[in-house]
């Protein structure tokens, strides 16, 4: 049975965050994926209907998928709906994660570290900040495989009995919809409950524009092997089935883990 996912869908089950954002400095983190792309419409509408602003934050990295035509193209396109993209370039260049074992993670670490400083430079008061990213339920699912396989049932020294990996420990908060952290400040995900098939359905219908270079090292990241799986099988998930699975199954941590977190430590090593 296909959701009833769309906008007013979402607005309703998202009411309770979306009526405390009027007042607030929200950044929203976009990549101009069909994630983050959804999101940002999605976004844009509520702030009409429930009185806020946001700020959309573009890490350009790594440098192959943003050429100046692709910024222009998106941007023109946002610009056009009352969103002007600020677009952070980077003094790193591809070759640092071309020459890297794992360039995905070598990518994460360099978008973490102009993230922080970001924020940082940007969020004089904490109390009123919200930082808003975009993953999916199909995220979720692949953070929970990737575990199971990877650590779960792996008879290497680093896999099964060695408890949480690192890995592990930041993906998981990922889980989470919407939670506050203790110097004040809230992270929201506004998708983390959808299907992508669905995310992809509504971005194609609305004639959305995203990306259309696809990124040289897609293939290293485990989560994007997994979906081609669901994409040939025609699968589909429920949040709430996922996370208490990964609530019993996995030894989800609680959420009171990640609040309590020193927002410099959850910029650079978790989110």
């Amino acid at each position: 049975m296909r959701s009833q996912f769309g906008y007013s869908h979402w607005k309703k089950e998202h009411r309770f965050i979306l009526e405390t954002l009027p007042g607030k400095d929200v950044f929203m983190f976009f990549s101009g994926g069909k994630d983050s792309s959804m999101a940002m419409d999605f976004m844009l509408r509520a702030g009409k209907d429930f009185g806020f602003d946001f700020t959309a934050h573009a890490g350009a990295f790594p440098v192959h998928r943003y050429t100046d035509s692709e910024k222009l193209r998106i941007g023109s396109y946002w610009h056009e709906r009352g969103v002007n993209i600020i677009w952070h370039l980077f003094e790193e260049t591809d070759d640092i994660i071309r020459q890297a074992e794992n360039p995905c993670l070598s990518c994460q670490k360099i978008r973490k570290r102009m993230l922080g400083a970001l924020v940082s430079r940007a969020a004089h008061d904490l109390e009123n900040l919200v930082l808003v990213t975009s993953y999916s339920l199909w995220d979720i699912v692949s953070y929970s495989m990737e575990h199971i396989l990877g650590e779960m049932f792996s008879c290497s020294e680093k896999g099964a009995g060695s408890g949480k990996s690192n890995r592990f420990v930041e993906t998981s908060q990922r889980f989470y919809p919407f939670f506050r952290m203790k110097e004040g400040y809230t992270v929201f995900r506004p998708l983390v409950r959808y299907n992508n098939s669905d995310i992809q359905a509504l971005i194609e219908s609305e004639g959305i524009p995203t990306l259309s270079i696809p990124c040289d090292f897609s293939e290293s990241r485990p989560k994007r092997i997994l979906e081609k799986y669901y994409e040939k099988m025609e699968a589909r998930f429920d949040y709430d089935r996922v996370f208490a699975f990964a609530k019993s199954a996995l030894d989800l941590p609680d959420i009171s883990s990640y609040t309590n977190l020193e927002m410099k430590e959850y910029l650079l090593d978790i989110f």
